[in-house]
């Protein structure tokens, strides 16, 4: 009550005030200081803190221990609730500080078991290594003691009191980084959703692979025969959970772009690289920018609050920066379940063996704890023991009948990935980048990385070799056919080397070809990216200005596509015929919608008229060919298909380029048969009237940014559906205050430039560059960058929101390795850490 009080009274001096000026007032003290003279348990000599314009630290030591634990200091200065949050989510202990609306993640989380992947990491981990988590958390919880009773406004309000910090809740951030990396989870589950809907005859025609790859129909087979209706208790609930989490934080989004062009292909004779990694639209950024210089360790770039480490950047002599590979190294895995007396059974092989048990103590703000058992079959735990039948609300029933849902990972395989991802931001050339990034096995990502005369490539991660199938479908659990026999040899990751063509890039799409000999994924991104980073690096020669106006870039290669599709002899004439077809009004929309899209250049700016048609025009085909099967727009399954859009290539892209022999261009509502020509029809003048609708019918005032927008949400504004009606009235009413937009935005999912939507079901973005770096080797200063959001996760620091502006107008940050350039940069104003007397 004393908590919802403050929650209260905070809402209330808003709503009087109208400004945001009391509330930074009242939580100024929660503000670290810029200046001044701080004493610390913990700091050996002393180490010194100075921030650029937009609150970015340089850290300055000399010595490693003295930087490593100002790195901790500074990280929960900066970024505690979004620690405090991420290690909760990661723990399953959400509903100790947000009480029981998200007490299904926190069981999805429990069983998924990140602790035991981060205790066997860290168990791994060599002595030097954790001593730095060491050193990292006492300088973390050295700000949590100096600051217990002034915490940040959501903290504070929340009445959560956070425990200290160790070094295994870093280990575990990193292994929370690992499980969102990985695509599949979501897609499978939504396979089976829609596969309820349509049936498995009818499920490949929803989940093409690649636009150059026949579709699934031999995956499918695995499903065939298989009674799903009716048949797996909690599946919607496990659905519902997953994208929760990956609202929350991200679970398989397609993210990221990186490249480098090579010295020939520079105008300034060296190297080049750049990075912008995609997440999903937050307040603050998962990213925050440092500079560390000490004797032994010099580094600048993006770091996860939380990790002591740079995730990406430059260290003066190689730059390195990652994407997605889209590595599918998690399965589904369907389990025939019985009951036996008080036991739990399922079957492998034949045989009926018991499956194995685990307790778990949930604690919950405002009700008491429950204890509830989870259940793990050979092929891991059983989400829907988890998520499934109830009783009452908090009180899971173990499954009576049915199908169970195993899910199998690669996390608690053993590995040094740890030391190599500190090696690799150690690394003093691309030979020695290799050596280190061949040993990250913990997790899937495209490597690239230069110094000034050589460029390269890495894929790490650990791939299970299936017997049978792809894996982009749920397999039968009992059937040793498609088991895992182990893992691919690292020998036959792709990597490459200063490629003749002079540059090297990845953009989460199929990196190798079919047949490749190994399997990586079946669930790739769209190719859009990638064709315009090798369109754009391939022409001419590059700078950092000519880096960044890459990175800004809004052109969609899939426009040129889709007027080849509307030009193609095959449809052109039918499509003209299917429009006269139409009503009066509906055949003149169309008519108009065909004569615009036919001419646009591309270009989805938010200012652009023809951008705004192009995208209704999306919008609306995905409704035409697939809302009269899968819907509602209420209904799993037409949510699975929306869903599926946003974690790989899709059946709304694969059916506008081709497909014409697909059962959904039937509308099932309808007496008559359609055929594609006709919906396509449908889809531009439905097209028209959207925007007519939405925006009026005055043509001039038509902008695409006037539908598709960014808006920054805070971690507190995320959770607020999943509490209390009280708390929620509260923190809405804190929503001017504590989030930011909405903003125009241009762009879409196929653009450097990313802003993905939900494409079918609204335009809002949910996926953004979260930050953005360039190192250019030849300028004078190699390392700029930009994050998407401010340094400061505290709503009452300056720092909460400016980097917004300087994201969105390509405000990059110098980050100088030279001495004499340091206070150009970040000026003399310094706090100073020193020793406690």
């Amino acid at each position: 009550m004393r908590a919802l009080a403050r929650l209260t009274l905070a809402a209330s001096l808003i709503s009087l005030a109208g400004c945001q000026s009391l509330l930074n007032s009242r939580y100024a003290d929660s503000v670290p200081p810029t200046r001044g003279v701080e004493r610390i348990q913990g700091v050996a000599e002393s180490a010194s803190v100075r921030r650029n314009a937009l609150g970015m630290p340089l850290i300055e030591s000399s010595n490693f221990h003295d930087a490593l634990f100002t790195l901790g200091y500074v990280h929960a200065g900066d970024r505690l609730s979004q620690m405090v949050g991420m290690r909760l989510l990661a723990q399953g202990r959400l509903a100790e500080m947000a009480g029981p609306g998200v007490l299904e993640m926190d069981r999805f989380m429990r069983a998924v078991n990140l602790k035991k992947s981060a205790e066997i990491l860290y168990a791994d981990a060599s002595p030097r290594l954790k001593r730095f988590f060491e050193v990292y958390s006492r300088g973390v919880n050295a700000y949590m003691f100096r600051y217990r009773d002034r915490l940040p406004m959501d903290l504070a309000a929340s009445g959560y009191r956070p425990e200290y910090w160790k070094p295994e809740d870093s280990v575990l951030l990193f292994c929370l980084l690992n499980f969102g990396l990985a695509v599949n989870l979501q897609e499978e589950i939504a396979a089976l959703t829609m596969a309820q809907q349509v049936g498995a005859d009818k499920l490949p025609w929803l989940l093409p692979i690649y636009p150059d790859e026949p579709l699934p129909f031999a995956e499918a087979e695995k499903l065939a025969g298989l009674d799903l209706k009716g048949q797996l208790p909690g599946l919607q609930a496990i659905s519902r959970t997953a994208a929760q989490i990956a609202e929350q934080h991200m679970l398989g989004v397609a993210a990221s772009n990186n490249w480098a062009i090579a010295p020939e292909r520079s105008r300034g004779g060296k190297s080049l690289l750049a990075n912008d990694t995609h997440l999903p639209l937050a307040m603050p950024s998962l990213w925050n920018f440092v500079q560390i210089r000490s004797p032994k360790y010099q580094a600048a770039g993006v770091s996860l609050a939380g990790v002591p480490a740079v995730v990406a950047g430059y260290n003066g002599k190689l730059a390195w920066g990652m994407t997605m590979v889209m590595g599918d190294n998690q399965d589904i895995y369907l389990e025939r379940i019985k009951r036996e007396g008080s036991r739990l059974m399922y079957q492998a092989d034949g045989k009926w063996l018991p499956v194995a048990e685990r307790q778990e103590t949930f604690f919950i703000r405002g009700q008491r704890p429950i204890r509830e058992t989870l259940y793990e079959t050979r092929n891991g735990p059983l989400l829907n023991s988890v998520l499934g039948e109830r009783k009452h609300s908090l009180q899971p029933l173990p499954l009576q009948s049915g199908y169970g849902l195993a899910l199998k990972t690669t996390q608690l395989e053993r590995d040094n990935s740890l030391d190599a991802f500190f090696d690799l931001s150690r690394a003093q050339s691309v030979d020695e980048a290799f050596e280190a990034a061949r040993e990250i096995r913990a997790m899937p990502l495209n490597i690239v990385f230069a110094d000034a005369r050589h460029i390269g490539w890495q894929v790490t991660g650990r791939y299970p070799n299936r017997r049978e199938g792809r894996g982009l479908l749920p397999s039968p659990g009992w059937d040793e056919r498609y088991a895992w026999d182990g893992f691919a040899d690292p020998m036959l990751h792709p990597y490459d080397q200063d490629p003749p063509r002079g540059w090297l890039g990845t953009a989460n799409e199929r990196s190798v070809p079919p047949g490749y000999g190994m399997q990586l994924s079946s669930s790739w991104y769209y190719p859009e990216r990638a064709e315009r980073i090798a369109e754009l690096a391939g022409n001419g020669r590059h700078d950092g200005r000519s880096m960044i106006a890459m990175q800004y870039d809004q052109t969609s290669p899939f426009v040129a596509k889709l007027q080849a599709m509307f030009n193609d002899p095959a449809m052109h004439d039918s499509l003209r015929q299917a429009i006269a077809a139409l009503p009066a009004g509906q055949r003149e929309r169309a008519d108009e919608a065909l004569k615009r899209l036919l001419a646009f250049d591309g270009k989805l700016a938010a200012s652009s008229a023809d951008a705004a048609i192009y995208g209704a025009f999306l919008h609306e085909s995905a409704r035409q060919i697939f809302l009269d099967e899968l819907g509602p727009e209420s209904s799993p399954a037409w949510q699975a298909l929306v869903q599926t859009a946003n974690t790989s290539y899709s059946a709304q892209a694969d059916h506008l380029l081709g497909r014409v022999d697909s059962p959904f261009w039937n509308d099932i509502r309808t007496p008559q048969q359609e055929d594609k020509p006709t919906i396509l029809a449908r889809s531009l003048a439905a097209s028209i009237e959207l925007l007519e609708s939405r925006l009026g019918t005055e043509r001039r005032n038509w902008q695409w940014g006037k539908l598709h927008t960014y808006e920054w949400v805070s971690d507190s504004t995320r959770l607020a559906p999943y509490m209390s009606a009280s708390q929620r009235t509260s923190i809405n009413a804190l929503k001017g205050y504590l989030d930011r937009g909405p903003y125009q935005a241009g762009g879409d999912h196929s653009t450097l430039n990313v802003s993905a939507y939900a494409w079918g079901q609204d335009f809002d973005t949910f996926l953004i560059p979260a930050m953005r770096i360039v190192v250019d080797f030849a300028a004078d200063e190699p390392l700029v960058g930009v994050n998407s959001s401010g340094q400061s996760g505290n709503p009452a620091s300056p720092h909460y929101a400016d980097g917004i502006e300087s994201w969105l107008k390509g405000g990059y940050m110098s980050f100088p390795f030279k001495s004499e350039n340091l206070d150009k940069v970040y000026g003399n104003q310094r706090l100073l850490l020193m020793p406690a007397k």
